[in-house]
């Protein structure tokens, strides 16, 4: 029976295996018969009760087994099969792009009775005292003949994708290119996600350090050491079921919030999957979209739906292809997508704010990342408050979280980045205002605010090695004013992160444009759960009156 242990056995063979693959910065097949391993992943992210989940498993183990269990507030194992014979497959060298094309191992009806939320998928494989586990997560919807729940949970499966290094590369960094050694801007769904996606230890470090480096120490990112120990993939505190959605998911259950569950993906797939909904909910690092996920929640809202977004890093727009299976964004190199050249350019896989797409992000969120982005994270405000400072504590998401003007929200649970959105503003008789220069409307409200950096600071520290840098900076410099150059380095060097709420359409917007949000959650900050009753209350129930 699985439960809310420490995870995989970590034996000598295992741990052998953990440090070779994250000496090459990435999970995958070690490609050895000797080496004990078991993989395996499923043609879709959702299902629903009735429906049969098939599994592609590839193992190195004569026997194997797999157990599902509802991983909501408290673990349930519900499902379990044994002594199943496995089967080793090769693995193509660019699964990343094609896919494992492993055949089906396993499969399961999902029962009447399983409620929505999301199942872990425990894979077990043993071969004498050696014994190995890794895991697969599906969500499972609400069953079709009822109802629909008033809160529907998106999980931001674009973002899983680009940051999944399972098989060699994502949308950052890994084996493709001529000298195999860069990003892929096609990736695959059809493999299994990198360990750490779906389940993590009780005390995996977040993204943001509990505590900020003390002047002349070296800045250090104890996530990444923590995965390099523990054979993890580095990726694991960006993305992913375990790092953010599940802590939204369990903290809503135990205060008695009745979710649905969907994917950006299904949005992508169909946009009516929205309807019904009385909130559609983000949460943690929702940074790819697709045009087609974006029109949903625009239509959803117009026509009077509400949106409650605790996420950060709205940025890029990507393409799905292949029955949703293949996920592409060129990012930085957009001129390589060929639907730049093609007849309806505006997707073509860049930046919200970058031509040909000029969508800016803040039209649907309010905010977009490029106002935005690091906070918190090594040398970019890595000092900053950890929170964010309340300008306008009257309004009623703050009812009772016992906040006044300047005070700073979240910064005991450091809720603030590790990347954040914000949008052009100004400042009068101490209040800030949207400018409208970003594509922001101007009857955006500004709540709240804290400060984020795209260069970071060089503290001259010796042995120490910038992460971020300035690329980022300079990215946004040539986005948004069409050149680098001194000036727009410098304009772009800095950024806000922003809690705002509007009224747009017949509906309503709320958005904490951080992605660490859920951190409050976990750590009981009382001020943030307040906050966070609020939004879901309010947007929960009948329509309200604007504010």
């Amino acid at each position: 029976m699985t439960t809310e242990g420490p995870g995989p056995a970590i034996t000598p063979r295992t741990r052998a295996r953990a440090r070779h693959i994250l000496d090459n910065y990435y999970i995958g097949p070690a490609r050895d018969a000797s080496v004990l391993e078991i993989w395996g992943y499923t043609p879709r992210m959702t299902y629903a009760p009735g429906e049969e989940v098939a599994l592609h498993v590839s193992t190195t183990a004569e026997r194997w087994s797999f157990e599902v269990g509802r991983d909501g507030l408290r673990y349930e194992p519900l499902l379990s099969e044994a002594d199943l014979p496995g089967r080793h497959h090769d693995t193509p060298k660019d699964c990343s792009i094609v896919g494992c094309g492993w055949p089906e191992g396993a499969r399961f009806k999902v029962p009447d009775d399983w409620r929505p939320g999301g199942y872990l998928i425990t894979l077990t494989a043993t071969r004498g005292n050696d014994r190995v586990e890794e895991h697969h997560l599906i969500l499972v919807r609400r069953a079709a003949h009822l109802p629909p729940a008033p809160y529907l949970l998106v999980c931001a499966t674009g973002t899983w994708v680009a940051y999944n290094c399972w098989g060699g590369s994502n949308h950052y960094d890994g084996i493709t290119g001529p000298q195999a050694n860069q990003y892929s801007p096609v990736l695959s769904s059809q493999r299994p996600w990198t360990r750490g996606f779906c389940k993590l230890p009780a005390g995996a470090p977040r993204a943001l350090p509990d505590v900020p480096a003390k002047p002349g120490e070296m800045t250090r990112y104890p996530y990444m050491e923590w995965a390099y120990a523990y054979g993890y993939s580095k990726k694991y505190a960006s993305s992913g079921w375990a790092s953010y959605e599940r802590l939204f998911a369990r903290w809503a259950e135990a205060e008695g919030y009745e979710l649905d569950v969907a994917t950006l993906h299904d949005l992508d797939a169909d946009p009516s999957r929205l309807n019904g909904h009385a909130c559609a909910i983000f949460v943690g690092h929702d940074e790819y979209w697709s045009a087609p996920m974006r029109d949903a929640v625009d239509a959803y809202v117009d026509a009077g739906g509400r949106v409650a977004r605790f996420a950060g890093n709205f940025l890029w727009q990507t393409r799905l292809e292949d029955r949703g299976q293949t996920q592409v964004c060129y990012k930085y190199e957009a001129v390589r997508d060929p639907m730049a050249a093609s007849a309806t350019p505006h997707l073509t896989t860049a930046a919200w704010e970058v031509a040909p797409v000029n969508r800016p992000g803040a039209a649907t969120f309010g905010v977009n990342a490029l106002r935005g982005i690091y906070a918190g994270l090594g040398g970019c405000a890595g000092n900053g408050a950890g929170g964010f400072t309340v300008y306008r504590p009257d309004y009623w998401c703050f009812d009772g979280a016992g906040l006044g003007f300047g005070d700073v929200l979240g910064a005991s649970s450091r809720i603030f980045g590790y990347e954040v959105d914000g949008l052009d503003y100004r400042m009068q008789g101490g209040l800030p205002f949207p400018t409208g220069s970003d594509g922001a409307s101007a009857e955006i409200n500004i709540l709240a605010m804290g400060l984020a950096a795209n260069i970071e600071v060089d503290r001259k520290v010796w042995g120490e090695t910038l992460y971020v840098g300035a690329s980022d900076a300079a990215f946004k410099a040539k986005a948004l004013y069409g050149e680098v150059s001194a000036k727009t380095l410098d304009a772009s060097a800095r950024g806000t992160g922003m809690i705002i709420a509007w009224r747009k359409g017949a509906g309503d917007i709320f958005t904490a444009a951080t992605c660490e949000w859920v951190a409050g959650l976990e750590r009981r900050d009382l001020q943030v759960m307040a906050v966070t009753r609020n939004v879901l209350d309010r947007f929960g129930g009948p329509a309200a009156a604007p504010a």
